[in-house]
């Protein structure tokens, strides 16, 4: 097996804190940058899982990196630099409490809440009579509360104003900035074949001025199905053929695992760990178009941490 980063341990000049996520370390650098390593673990229910995912955080970063490139018309983000395959490194930013969810077709958690008899979501209405993985007539806007630990829970656009977790006039921006990402993540999509399904957004401020932040249109962030098969698939209620996270989540879920309390993580076998690998690669070449460079791992820890030194030395 390849070397897989499950967790990093850096101390950078200047460094004050190091925040350890569900797949990233994010260090910060005097409160002016954050130096963000996506790591090879992967999560899934909100619980990070045993083993690491060879390639999965040079995928993530480098699928993140290419499109925060291609949105920066419509908002401005936080990368300044992507001086590693697994690094990009951006402006310290204070982030808004909430993610930014939405949601182009009827699919995964949202189906299985209108399943269970829900007909609104994050407090938008939905109507009675739809089937798994329909498309909505315009996408929805579904917001979460950002959790620093255990899971985001849905909320509305209402209780967010109302409990002043954004400003009425910093969220009207957030929802336009999320609708047009998502438009023009779905036209790229389109290009290469594929249809963008949901996705979330994060966004943080400098001063008064809004900035996208950490990843885009990533497996972990967003789902893709294939464009092809869509509508046959969809017409005879088949299971549709996705690039995403959920085929993790269907693994699981078939071994007796959702998340819950008492519930043990299923064994990942080598085999599981490659096949997983390799859907991740997959879906890096079918979104960007590009073959994926499969990056060295041996000595991975040894080169990002010289790489990085390299950009503070220098910048």
């Amino acid at each position: 097996m390849n070397e897989a980063i499950i967790r990093t341990d850096f101390e950078f000049p200047g460094q004050k804190d190091v925040y350890h996520g569900k797949v990233r370390d994010v260090y910060n650098i005097k409160d002016e940058l954050l130096v963000m390593v996506a790591s090879d673990r992967i999560s899934a229910f909100d619980i990070v899982l045993p083993r690491a995912i060879p390639y999965k955080g040079q995928v993530l970063n480098q699928i993140a990196s290419k499109f925060l490139d291609a949105t920066s018309d419509i908002v401005p983000n936080w990368k300044v630099a992507s001086p590693d395959p697994m690094v990009t490194i951006g402006k310290y930013c204070n982030p808004f409490p909430v993610e930014m969810i939405i949601r182009g077709y009827l699919t995964g958690s949202s189906w299985r809440t209108y399943k269970s008899g829900a007909r609104a979501i994050c407090g938008v209405p939905v109507p009675d009579g739809l089937k798994e993985h329909q498309r909505f007539p315009e996408p929805i806007v579904t917001p979460t509360t950002k959790a620093v630990e255990g899971h985001d829970e849905d909320i509305s656009e209402e209780e967010i104003i109302k409990q002043g977790l954004v400003s009425a006039e910093d969220y009207a921006k957030l929802k336009n900035y999320t609708i047009r990402l998502f438009k023009r993540g779905s036209e790229i999509a389109a290009e290469k074949g594929l249809i963008l399904v949901d996705t979330k957004y994060e966004f943080g401020k400098v001063g008064n001025q809004i900035y996208l932040i950490d990843e885009i249109h990533t497996p972990d962030s967003s789902r893709y199905f294939y464009a092809d098969k869509y509508e046959e698939r969809f017409a005879k209620g088949e299971p549709q053929k996705q690039l995403s996270k959920e085929f993790v989540r269907e693994w699981l879920m078939e071994n007796g695992f959702q998340g819950k309390d008492g519930q043990q993580v299923p064994e990942m076998t080598d085999e599981f760990v490659s096949s997983v690998s390799e859907r991740y690669i997959e879906l890096y070449e079918q979104v960007t178009g590009e073959k994926f460079n499969r990056v060295p791992t041996k000595g991975v820890l040894d080169r990002i941490e010289n790489n990085i030194n390299d950009f503070l030395r220098n910048r």
